[in-house]
């Protein structure tokens, strides 16, 4: 999703009362509360699914940490890689934190670390290099993502523990990208919690959520930029950092991380190509568009929802590069329902078919199109290459079947 807060500096994710915030920093910067369709750009291809075997089993760790805190961190520390993305279409660049699970360059982060992103570099610091990264997949409900560094060899991963023998007070180490300054840094806790529900959120003017099952709770300080990175114990990494909130006066730190064996379990699919209603192998479809999120079937209603802060006079271009200039269309296709294109990206297929801002989606395959949230599904049924046949309506009245070449966009 595409947020509306402005050009600003680095974010901090903020939260309150039980609403949690992923620790994720970004610069953000959209003009229309409009959601990125599928977008249009080349991702870093090539290679074959790394194979369940590439993916460690909880507790492989060949023994158990021993020592003080210090001697976690130098233990886990060099498979510990900083994440960062460029997000083009809506003008964000954000960082996180990821962990190596083997020599290969096999990459563990959560989802919302990549969501959306078009370019995606992982930093090694222990071994001084930057490489591309490639998406193998990702769980966007349960907030889990799988990368692939593009020719990697001889890589530290990270001691992997076992998170099930994990009890409260269990003395642990978050680690991560902190505040996205480009250094890992370690900060010390112990569980207070486990089995724990939350809903987490980004700022920024964001109002999507997501709600996350099985949490290690620890008083361990995680922070934005520490999205992705390990909380680690003697045992070895137990968890991946992924929610916290923003401590005031007379508050106390309060972090969430995924159980490895959860992480573990979905990356062990992913790597194996076992798709399925959650997980979602490489890249999604993409026609091109900006659209809205909502269920609303009207596309003059859609318009209202998304015209905040925004102008609907005066002509709009037939194409966009991003979204920061982009504004409700002046004219919507006369229809009763559908989905409200707000504009198309330069060069996609939606674009090439002569689609602009105000044209109204109707129907793929004959399938009827009743809101965003209706075409959306009817996509993700499909794949980068598949070719559908697309029936919209152009802001004048005229009624338009299209062939189009889907090609492959950011994860979502």
């Amino acid at each position: 999703m595409l947020d509306d807060s402005g050009f600003g500096s680095p974010a901090r994710r903020r939260g309150s009362g039980n609403v949690f915030t992923h620790a994720i920093m970004a610069v953000l910067g959209a003009a229309l509360a409009a959601g990125l369709l599928l977008a249009f750009y080349g991702p870093a291809s090539g290679g074959s699914l790394p194979g369940i075997g590439a993916v460690p089993a909880p507790g492989s760790s060949p023994a158990p940490l021993t020592g003080s805190r210090q001697a976690i961190v130098t233990k886990v520390k060099p498979g510990v890689v900083i994440i960062n993305t460029t997000l083009q279409y809506n003008r964000e660049a954000a960082a996180g934190t990821g962990m190596v699970l083997n020599a290969d360059g096999l990459v563990l982060t959560n989802n919302h670390v990549i969501e959306n992103s078009t370019k995606i570099t992982a930093t090694v610091p222990s071994a001084g290099r930057t490489y591309r990264a490639r998406v193998v997949g990702y769980d966007k409900t349960g907030d889990i993502a799988l990368l692939k560094l593009q020719n990697a060899s001889g890589l530290a991963p990270v001691p992997i523990g076992n998170s099930s023998p994990v009890r409260t007070g269990t003395t642990v180490v978050a680690m991560g990208n902190a505040e996205g300054r480009g250094a890992i840094t370690a900060k010390p806790g112990h569980v207070t919690g486990l089995g724990q529900t939350i809903t987490a959120s980004d700022n920024g003017g964001s109002t999507t959520s997501e709600t996350l099952h099985g949490m290690i709770q620890t008083n361990a300080h995680i922070v934005p930029g520490d999205s992705g990175g390990p909380l680690a114990s003697a045992a070895g990494v137990i968890g991946m950092d992924t929610a916290g909130n923003n401590p005031g006066f007379q508050q106390a730190p309060t972090g969430f991380a995924i159980p490895i064996n959860t992480a573990l379990s979905v990356a062990r699919q992913i790597a194996a190509g076992h798709a399925s209603s959650t997980i979602t192998i490489g890249y999604p479809p993409f026609m091109g568009i900006f659209m809205g999120s909502g269920s609303t079937r009207s596309p003059q209603a859609q318009a209202r929802e998304q015209g905040q802060g925004a102008s609907s006079s005066g002509s709009a271009p037939a194409c966009y590069t991003s979204n920061a200039d982009l504004t409700v269309p002046p004219v919507i296709a006369p229809v009763r329902s559908g989905a409200l294109i707000d504009g198309t990206i330069c060069g996609s297929p939606a674009a090439s078919a002569g689609m602009t801002g105000g044209a109204v989606i109707t129907a793929v395959n004959g399938q009827p199109v009743g809101s965003p949230v209706g075409l959306a599904s009817i996509l993700s049924r499909f794949h980068p290459g598949d070719t559908i046949s697309v029936t919209w309506v152009s802001p004048s009245g005229h009624r338009t079947t299209s062939r189009l070449h889907l090609a492959a966009g950011p994860p979502q």
